[in-house]
């Protein structure tokens, strides 16, 4: 079976004299779901970064979808096959509204309007947000902004989800339901959370993040 994500050797420090991750080796495969835990500072959100392209590492290699990507432009494919998931929504979020924040992907790349307006109303209705087309983002509640972040990048029809601290600061009700909707989705995941009944809930393994390396 193909790997979808996989990190060879992978390091990376901000600081040289302070090395984040040191030879990480990762696979990521069709429908695993794999929770990252670690303490927090181990370098976990960068470890998802990576994987991605948004830094980029001091030694290693990162290869996605069948293909070693070294250069920003390797990585645009992969930001639109691996979607990730910030920790706060305010990060994901920057259109006036919700619409515009969840048709921005697909218009990104290449639907036509029409078509993003369908896969918007598809991917609202998804998450539980049908006829939040107009609404204003920077108003909706700390749980309708995490919805409308996961339905930005569902709206990319991603083959991977990269969720970090999908579940962070939201109240019972709205961690509830966006378990819900994780879990009957069919992506592959790698999830970050400190929370048990999330990797209960979500993952089919877990790998411990610690000291720059992955355990288990």
């Amino acid at each position: 079976m193909n790997d979808l994500i996989r990190l060879d050797g992978v390091a990376f420090a901000y600081d040289a004299a302070r090395p984040v991750l040191a030879g990480i080796d990762f696979a990521l495969r069709p429908g695993e779901r794999v929770g990252l835990i670690g303490a927090n500072g181990a370098g976990k959100t960068t470890l998802l970064h990576l994987m991605v392209g948004l830094v980029a590492p001091t030694a290693g290699r990162i290869v996605a979808f069948g293909r070693e990507r070294r250069t920003e432009a390797d990585f645009h494919e992969v930001r639109a096959r691996a979607g990730l998931l910030f920790q706060d929504a305010d990060d994901q979020l920057f259109c006036p509204t919700v619409g515009e924040d969840v048709a921005f992907g697909p218009l990104n790349l290449g639907k036509t309007r029409a078509e993003a307006r369908a896969i918007v109303a598809e991917t609202l209705d998804a998450v539980g947000l049908a006829g939040f087309e107009d609404r204003v983002t920077h108003k909706l509640s700390g749980g309708q902004k995490r919805l409308v972040s996961l339905a930005a990048v569902l709206a990319m029809r991603p083959e991977a989800l990269l969720l970090d601290e999908p579940t962070n600061a939201l109240d019972e009700g709205a961690r509830g339901r966006l378990l819900d909707i994780l879990a009957g989705l069919t992506q592959a995941m790698v999830v970050i959370s400190h929370d048990p009944e999330v990797l209960d809930r979500l993952a089919t393994r877990s790998v411990r993040l610690e000291a720059g390396v992955l355990n288990g």
